[in-house]
């Protein structure tokens, strides 16, 4: 699998969440990737484990901008 395919599937599933409700609520860096937790959706909490670059500065852009929205 490409770098951009593993992009874009991790993007997918971020995006998913969100559209189902979910908002990110923690973000957790390890030497195996970034750990994403979303909050808000019908089973709970969600953790997601972003493996690509990309994803996770893809999620960090959201969260920034949602901030920014809030002030």
């Amino acid at each position: 699998m490409s770098a951009y395919d593993e992009f874009a599937k991790e993007k997918q599933e971020i995006d998913a969440l969100l559209d189902q409700g979910y908002t990110v609520t923690g973000m957790l860096e390890t030497l195996d990737g970034a750990k994403v937790k979303f909050d808000g959706g019908e089973p709970g909490s969600v953790e997601l484990l972003l493996l690509t670059a990309d994803a996770r500065k893809y999620v960090t852009t959201l969260v920034f901008a949602g901030l920014q929205k809030a002030q």
